[in-house]
């Protein structure tokens, strides 16, 4: 008895062992395509929150920029390859979603579905006349190369013209290499404050564009990315359902938003044929509509 008692109280007497600490989980996201190209910020500051609110679940985390510039081509390949960059941000298709692993909660609610159109000074009589898609589809838009929307406005039947690089879009549009810049709501305004004295363009007033179409975070379709989408999903889950999603939605782009007129503009819409079928379109909660500024539901 007096040795089972002495040995307890040695047992007693070790210093306790610490669980190993739980490594951090790293996670490195683009840099933009240049120093002006500030389309992403709140697409990180989502990104951020949501890792915040899933710390107690899965742990510590650590978020770094790529240190260099990358145009989409470029990042898409650094994140199917061995490269650095293991999450990216951008506009869903079908071919995406084989290759990678997508996040499906929209990132900015589908607003990048309602666009809106720069044009020239002088141009804008010309589309102050427009009353169908018809007439509408007479006009040349301008996009990216490479980007998802290419694809949806030739099947819409638009005549478009692809730009190499994002800040050339600007150029090609001041010397008519096509008629309109077709960008979304947010992007269209903050594009107008920071270009437009350079390049004389403006946002077309009356008109806007819609196609379904939904911004999500991607992952590599590997074990470190499955589990770095799950903790997300989890993250942007609790983001919906306390609201935080859509309170940082409304203090990034509400005040953009109310400048652009959306609810009183003429919507014309086409479809989007390369858009998942998994896509939440059912999920009403996750979908910014026009008449929320309003207050109508």
């Amino acid at each position: 008895m007096f040795f089972s008692l002495l040995f307890l109280a040695l047992l007693i007497m070790q210093p306790a062992v610490a669980s190993p600490a739980k490594a951090s989980q790293q996670i490195v996201y683009p840099r933009p395509e240049s120093e002006h190209d500030s389309r992403y910020l709140y697409d990180w500051e989502v990104l951020r929150t949501a890792l915040e609110k899933t710390r107690a679940r899965f742990g510590p985390y650590e978020l770094r920029q790529a240190s260099q510039y990358m145009s989409p081509a470029r990042v898409s390949a650094e994140a199917a390859g061995a490269g650095s960059i293991n999450l990216f941000v951008r506009a869903t298709s079908a071919q995406l979603e084989l290759q990678f692993r997508p996040v499906r909660i929209p990132v900015d609610r589908g607003l990048i579905g309602y666009r809106l159109l720069l044009v020239r000074h002088e141009d804008l009589p010309r589309f102050a006349e427009v009353e169908s898609l018809e007439q509408l589809r007479r006009f040349s838009i301008g996009q990216g190369k490479g980007w998802v929307d290419v694809g949806i406005l030739q099947a819409g039947g638009f005549k478009v013209v692809e730009g190499n690089n994002y800040d050339g879009l600007f150029s090609m549009l001041e010397v008519k290499r096509f008629d309109a810049l077709s960008r979304s709501v947010d992007e269209a305004l903050s594009e107008y404050d920071g270009w437009h004295k350079r390049f004389g363009f403006e946002v077309e007033p009356g008109i806007a564009l819609y196609y379904p179409l939904a911004r999500y975070f991607f992952t590599r379709r590997d074990a470190e990315g499955e589990a770095l989408a799950t903790r997300l999903e989890a993250g942007l889950e609790a983001m919906v359902q306390d609201g935080s999603l859509q309170a940082l939605f409304m203090a990034h782009k509400g005040s953009l938003i109310k400048r652009s007129g959306l609810a009183r503009r003429r919507l014309f819409r086409i479809p989007n044929p390369d858009l998942p079928p998994q896509t939440p379109l059912g999920r009403s909660e996750l979908w910014y509509r026009p008449q929320e500024l309003a207050g109508k539901r």
